[in-house]
């Protein structure tokens, strides 16, 4: 039976580079995607872009072509990824640039567009926001970005033009991985069933190293050997649909039923509807099984048909976030800090900074649970050698949130005593609003660029 094999080159926007490069050296691979895209990320290009209609892509797009370009040539190796974000145009075209240099003739690239709805985003003003309920109209920030979720045909499209390189903005992340074998294995893209068992491939692909050990370990609990070189994931995926899950071997990192399982379940509301621009895939029936080391056999998954509503990520101007932190150690660390976060808030209130959430964290003590919880963990004796302190407040200001910061800083001179490393920093936020337009809206295009 024919079967094709998938790299995951990335998990997110920022990851590492050198266990791309493992896969496509070592892997026998037939596919490498990139998996780059976070819900803000794309607003966040989209600001970028404003800046200069030639930026909007990944930043680590050069850095990454640079080492993998060559050497997928060489391989025959064809790429898919999402880094194109609120740009795909312009990263074709240092991509095209970059194969020139290099000298790799006879290279098609891809572009991926339609899912930039911002030019008619005051079309669905009066959508319902996922999040509040209310209309997007009602948002208080300035809208900066609109981004639907396009499914695997533009980038099937591409494949089918014969594109090595295919970029896009903002796909469902599984569409990214499900394209390829829709594409080799002729997959009819109407056979539900069949487009469930490649959601869950691209699913369980989607996160890289996620599946391979990283986001699994727990040292004591579940060991992962040589997590420091953990190695991305391979899918040998066969026509029916069933896979294989797999590594380079000698690469750090695992994978076991136990790690498959962790990733089948990663960011899934229901298993049985786990909804995608290309279908509702049903995981209930999937199975994990363990033919070797580092193989793990998946049968299952099914689904039905696509939705006729596609989501939208909407990227508005929310707030600002001010933020100082300084530490605390020694005899009587932990009351030192509470007193200085306590200094921090009247000071605050004193000078009335307007602020709309305020946090008074003790990082290692209550900023991830807060007190009840903490309490119960730490016990009540609990006296920690050294406290950091944070304080960090949303603002719809940017000086506001610049007070914030120089409130914990003035705790230098003024007390309590043997404060040190004071950090802050002002950020704007951008946030997401989701709504849901008719999928008839939503035109893709594909162009290309040819070296």
């Amino acid at each position: 039976m024919k079967s094709i094999r998938i790299g995951s080159g990335a998990g997110y926007g920022g990851d590492r580079i050198e266990p791309a490069v493992e896969l496509i050296e070592k892997g026998n691979l037939d596919y490498i995607v990139f998996e780059c895209l976070a819900e803000r990320t794309i607003a966040i290009a989209q600001q970028a872009k404003l800046k200069n209609p030639n930026k909007g892509y990944n930043s680590l797009l050069e850095d990454r072509m640079e080492k993998i370009l060559p050497l997928c040539y060489e391989k025959d190796v064809k790429i898919i990824t999402n880094m194109g974000a609120a740009n795909p145009i312009a990263a074709t075209k240092i991509v095209k640039q970059m194969a020139t240099e290099k000298g790799l003739k006879g290279l098609k690239i891809a572009a991926v567009l339609g899912d930039n709805i911002f030019e008619n985003i005051n079309k669905y003003l009066h959508c319902e926001v996922l999040e509040t309920g209310s209309q997007l109209k009602d948002l208080n920030g300035e809208i900066v970005s609109a981004n639907v979720y396009l499914g695997c045909e533009g980038i099937v499209e591409a494949l089918e033009n014969g594109s090595d390189v295919v970029i896009t903005g903002r796909v469902a992340d599984p569409a990214l991985f499900l394209a390829p074998i829709v594409f080799e294995h002729k997959w009819d893209v109407n056979n539900y069933d069949l487009i469930g068992k490649g959601i869950l491939i691209g699913h369980l692909l989607e996160c890289a190293a996620q599946i391979t050990g990283g986001f699994f370990a727990d040292p004591g609990y579940k060991d992962v050997p040589d997590l420091w070189k953990v190695g991305f994931p391979i899918a040998e995926v066969f026509e029916d649909g069933e896979a294989i899950i797999t590594k380079v071997k000698g690469s750090g990192g695992c994978i076991t039923t136990a790690t498959c399982k962790e990733q089948l379940l990663y960011e899934i509301h229901d298993p049985s509807k786990y909804i995608t621009p290309d279908g509702v895939a049903d995981f209930t029936n999937v199975t994990f099984e363990e033919i070797g080391k580092d193989k793990i056999k998946v049968k299952g998954g099914r689904g039905t048909e696509k939705p006729k509503k596609l989501k939208v990520s909407v990227g508005y101007r929310d707030c600002y976030i001010g933020e100082g932190e300084i530490s605390y150690g020694g005899s009587g660390a932990l009351n030192r800090a509470k007193l200085a976060g306590e200094i921090v808030k009247k000071r605050l209130e004193h000078n009335k900074v307007s602020i709309e959430e305020l946090r008074i964290d003790l990082i290692g003590v209550n900023s991830l649970y807060r007190n009840e919880i903490s309490r119960k963990i730490n016990r009540e004796e609990y006296n920690p050698p050294e406290v950091r302190l944070r304080v960090a407040g949303r603002t719809l200001t940017k000086d506001d949130a610049i007070k914030i910061g120089n409130e914990v800083e003035t705790l230098y001179t003024n007390g309590p005593a043997s404060g040190g490393g004071v950090t802050k920093s002002v950020k704007e936020i951008i946030s997401i609003a989701s709504i849901f337009i008719p999928r008839e809206d939503v035109k893709v295009e594909v162009v290309y660029e040819e070296v």
